[in-house]
């Protein structure tokens, strides 16, 4: 009876969380997961007052990360409050600014250098766009991840998958739920799943960073309405069959190459971490699997824990997340904006470009879209759309501005506040490296399509 209990533990919240977050469906004629519906409805129920909210939530940020520099007793006792607000002097500057930004944006200050920040284009895009969908979405997900990380989902796809992720992708097997959540959900709740993992110690410095930066992936969602925007959408289906080859490639490659080669197998917990043999004495990875799931089962303590860690999973991405995605976004989008910065660090592309045969009339466009993609994913689409530019050459463009993945308007904004050992640099020179990957199978590719 026992084991039955454990089992039925193991099973419902498993296939709860499977179905949240893994399960497309059809909603309002596009394709998405229920956690995204949940969060998408309690959205349009308080639209008007999620500005406010995130204004809030950035600015109990700043002010508890500036108090916890002076280390007081009382936030010291309470671990929660020790672990979100106390922070190094630059992520609390970072938290800082974040608030300022997103106070200068709701208050629509449009004096001299304050326009610039809460022009719709860059402070006022990234507050009422971006913050206040991520805001109901880190909660809605922060609250439910717990089905798909305490009750032994990971431990049994773990054991099933290792000998297929291990060898291709040098990390667990139980990365692979990670990289489901993304590509059927949203890379950004795949980027929560790797940091609580790592900070659980069961992911290592080196695979946490390859999780992170290699399979959150954008959502087919989202990839349809990018090619919604380059006017190719009756393509789709071999569209995101090669974003699917691209990506897995890339997952390929990027581990066994710098900066993620370098990274270190230590761990910031130590002993948590899923073996990856099956012993001897069971029959078949599916035997261990379950054996690893009724263990996880077993030490879990009941709905207190699951709520408290949901809790705690949700509070740091508010206030972690939030400011940093505020702040380093709409720097970012005033650059890409209102400087040639970005045009002329494209300029390298053009002979590359013109070497894999996209026309020579839309080279320049092109090339000054590769870079932009690090700061904002949408934004490659946009302007190669209004270049006038070949059909060949806009589903280029298309399928590498999702591919790239590391845009710091979302992704790479969660990757920089968290714990992950993964600097800006390390993040430019993989956006790098993927950008190059998808060029050179996308563009024969695409000789052969046009």
């Amino acid at each position: 009876m026992e084991q039955f209990k454990k089992k039925l533990l193991f099973i419902v919240p498993s296939v709860a969380g499977i179905v949240l977050f893994m399960i497309p469906v059809n909603y309002q004629d596009k394709w998405t997961v229920i956690v995204k519906i949940i969060a998408d409805r309690i959205a349009a129920a308080i639209g008007d007052a999620l500005p406010l909210l995130c204004t809030g939530i950035l600015t109990v940020s700043a002010v508890m990360s500036v108090v916890s520099l002076i280390k007081p007793k009382w936030m010291a006792r309470h671990k929660m409050l020790d672990e979100i607000f106390r922070v190094s002097l630059f992520w609390t500057a970072i938290r800082v600014i974040g608030c300022i930004f997103c106070w200068i944006t709701i208050l629509g200050v449009e004096a001299g250098f304050f326009g610039l920040i809460s022009s719709g284009d860059q402070g006022g895009f990234i507050l009422y766009d971006l913050l206040c969908t991520l805001v109901i979405i880190f909660v809605i997900a922060g609250l439910l991840l717990p089905l798909l990380l305490d009750f032994g989902l990971l431990e049994y796809v773990g054991a099933l998958m290792t000998k297929l992720m291990r060898p291709l992708f040098m990390v667990p097997g139980r990365a692979a739920v990670d990289c489901i959540t993304s590509w059927i959900g949203d890379g950004t709740l795949g980027v929560m799943l790797t940091c609580n993992q790592y900070e659980g110690g069961y992911y290592s410095a080196r695979e946490a960073s390859v999780i992170a930066t290699t399979f959150s992936a954008v959502s087919i969602t989202f990839s349809l309405v990018v090619l919604n925007q380059v006017d190719l959408v009756e393509m789709f289906g071999i569209y995101y069959l090669t974003i699917v080859l691209i990506g897995v490639v890339c997952a390929f490659i990027s581990p066994r190459i710098p900066p993620l080669s370098r990274k270190k197998d230590s761990y910031l917990k130590e002993g948590a971490r899923m073996p990856e043999t099956i012993p001897e004495g069971y029959r078949s990875a599916g035997e261990y699997g379950m054996k690893l799931a009724m263990d996880r089962v077993s030490q879990h303590r009941g709905v207190g824990e699951f709520l408290s860690k949901g809790a705690l999973n949700s509070a740091k991405m508010w206030f972690g997340v939030l400011p940093t995605v505020m702040c380093i976004g709409t720097v970012a989008l005033i650059i890409a904006n209102h400087t040639p910065v970005f045009e002329w660090m494209g300029i390298p592309f053009r002979p590359l470009l013109a070497l894999l045969g996209v026309p020579k009339a839309d080279t320049a466009a092109a090339a000054s879209t590769m870079i932009v993609g690090f700061v904002d994913m949408f934004t490659p689409s946009i302007l190669i759309a209004g270049a006038g530019a070949s059909e060949m050459t806009r589903f280029i463009v298309a399928v590498v501005s999702v591919t790239q993945v590391l845009y710091l308007s979302e992704v790479g904004g969660l990757i920089l506040a968290s714990r992950l050992p993964v600097s800006l640099l390390d993040m430019f020179v993989i956006f790098l490296e993927r950008t190059v990957i998808s060029l050179l199978i996308v563009c024969p590719l695409a000789q052969l399509l046009f």
